[in-house]
């Protein structure tokens, strides 16, 4: 037979006070917020904001037609456009960036612009649907761009 821990509530507590154990309120409220910036009728942007909000973050979309406008304001390669354009903690997100890769951009602070998933892959969020393809996630900075991870679909890969 095997035995089963059960804490007990002085072991949660104890948990809880030295920030082992948190509650998932706490940690929705310690991630920051995603700007959305995506035109009205596009509805792969609207499932990429899902894909968001389901991972945690709280979203605010502004919908607007002046996404080139945007794009040069906040110096997103030409190359590295998609539909859509976010901004997080002073990071542009291009794209159908996974959540996972903006927590992990988040956490390592890169001296970058941003994050950028050029044009629309099969199986990245908000473009699921069909065989999911390979792709780069790209970190680009004023001075070039580098690749900084891989996904198939919304899985890493490496």
């Amino acid at each position: 037979m095997i035995d089963t821990y059960i804490p007990t509530r002085r072991h949660v507590l104890a948990l809880l006070a030295a920030g082992l154990l948190l509650p998932s309120r706490s940690v929705r409220a310690a991630t920051p917020a995603i700007h959305v910036h995506k035109d009205p009728d596009c509805g792969c942007c609207g499932d990429w904001v899902n894909h968001l909000r389901s991972a945690g973050f709280t979203v605010t979309v502004d919908e607007t037609s002046e996404l080139s406008a945007i794009r040069t304001r906040l110096r997103v390669p030409p190359a590295l456009t998609s539909c859509h354009t976010g901004e997080v903690s002073g990071y542009v997100i291009e794209g159908h960036v996974p959540a996972e890769a903006i927590r992990l951009l988040l956490d390592t602070r890169p001296d970058a612009l941003g994050l950028a998933v050029p044009g629309m892959p099969a199986g990245s969020p908000g473009m699921e649907g069909g065989t999911p393809a390979a792709y780069d996630v790209m970190l680009f900075a004023a001075d070039g761009q580098r690749p900084f991870m891989r996904f198939v679909g919304t899985k890493s890969i490496g």
